[in-house]
């Protein structure tokens, strides 16, 4: 049994470099043009070339997504995208069109290419017919179960990919249209305005102007919201049937997300991995997915065919038992202090919360704030104003500090 990929999400180069020391083996990340994530910050050339170079230096691995679904007028600058690409250096293109992959293998015939999950791939011929068209992985449709992704690995002759946590589409595999019928923006060409969160009702030809519930609510019902991915508690099956990287999504989510869900799967794949029939899911490894945003989790189609219960028709609303307050961006082993980002209103006497990329979790109460002039303060109001505070020896930069809460 060969340790899977821990495949991360980056929608901009903090969030990348976040990942990356969280504990991610490599990041998936669009760049400017041709990716599915358009309202992402994403990357320009520069930044490209940064997030390789971090990546590479820890002997990590950056996946760039090509993935839109292209017209005719998306083409033309796409052999110089791609040249560009290969020389920045990043290790595989994400690829759902046959057109780009055409150009791809001509343009940049030395760069591996990943089938992306858009290409809605549910059995082994078609990994075979992606695999005969030279790719090197493909990324399975997340409506499988884990006796099809089983016997689509035994037969398949790449690797293979499977996203095991983050948001699901109500389309296949993210082949939405709603998104173009309601609001003219494009969800396969990366402008998705998410109208499966809305809340709908139903209209009958015969009875104009009247609104019928779909749901028994007063409120009608969002018959087309999904909740959220988590199969954490098969990793075993899935390192087993041979899957070779493990997918998060989430490249819109904050770099508090993006760090507290990177951390646990580290852990987990690394439990998993080195007593695979003893493997558990302790209850801190829960909470720490109920800390940041989400939806309620299911498991989808990996373990229930026809997904029930997969769906949320009471509210689009998302959850979390924690707010993200703070960043430490340094600490002065001298004295002690710690210099803080702000993320969030804080004052002091609040007992917090400290999130390491370790995966150390601790409280921490903020004592003895200062401006960056050295001026006492009773608290952080302005957005990422920086402030120092008496630290605790385990706070290393780059650790998160978060403030619990009480879900009602």
């Amino acid at each position: 049994m060969k340790k899977p990929e821990l495949l991360a999400p980056a929608g901009n180069l903090e969030k990348c470099k976040m990942a990356l020391r969280y504990g991610a083996d490599a990041v998936y990340l669009g760049g400017k043009q041709f990716g599915l994530r358009a309202f992402a910050a994403n990357f320009s050339a520069e930044e490209l070339r940064e997030a390789v170079a971090f990546a590479h230096a820890l002997g990590r691995r950056v996946y760039v997504t090509v993935n839109i679904v292209p017209h005719n007028r998306d083409l033309e600058q796409l052999p110089d995208y791609l040249r560009q690409l290969q020389e920045i250096g990043v290790d595989a293109l994400l690829v759902s069109d046959l057109g780009v992959w055409r150009i791809a293998r001509r343009v940049v015939p030395n760069l591996p290419l990943h089938v992306s999950t858009q290409a809605n791939t549910c059995n082994y011929e078609a990994v075979a017919a992606w695999a005969d068209l030279g790719a090197s992985r493909v990324v399975l449709a997340r409506e499988l179960s884990l006796g099809e992704i089983a016997e689509i690995a035994r037969r398949s002759p790449v690797e293979l990919e499977v996203f095991v946590h983050g948001a699901m589409c109500i389309s296949h595999s993210g082949r939405c249209l709603l998104s173009n019928y309601f609001t003219g923006r494009d969800s396969n060409r990366g402008a998705c305005a998410q109208i499966c969160r809305w809340e709908f009702t139903l209209h009958e030809k015969t009875h104009p102007g009247e609104a019928f519930d779909i749901a028994e609510d007063e409120r009608g019902t969002y018959i087309l919201n999904s909740k959220d991915l988590c199969l954490i508690d098969y990793l075993p099956e899935l390192m087993r049937a041979g899957v070779a990287s493990f997918k998060i999504e989430g490249r819109m989510k904050s770099i508090h997300y993006v760090a507290t869900v990177v951390s646990v799967y580290r852990k987990a794949i690394d439990a998993c991995f080195a007593d695979p029939d003893h493997y558990t899911v302790p209850q801190a490894w829960r909470d720490e997915f109920e800390k940041v945003s989400h939806r309620p989790y299911t498991t989808a189609f990996a373990v229930d065919e026809h997904a029930a219960g997969s769906e949320i028709y009471g509210s689009s609303s998302y959850i979390q038992s924690a707010d993200f307050v703070g960043q430490v961006l340094a600490r002065d082993l001298a004295s002690g202090r710690v210099t803080i980002e702000q993320r969030n209103h804080v004052r002091e006497g609040e007992t917090l919360e400290v999130f390491t990329p370790g995966g150390d979790v601790f409280p921490w109460t903020l004592e003895h704030m200062a401006d960056k002039d050295g001026n006492p303060i009773a608290a952080a109001p302005h957005a990422q104003m920086q402030y120092t505070a008496d630290g605790d020896p385990r706070m290393e930069p780059f650790s998160l500090i978060r403030r619990l809460k009480t879900l009602s």
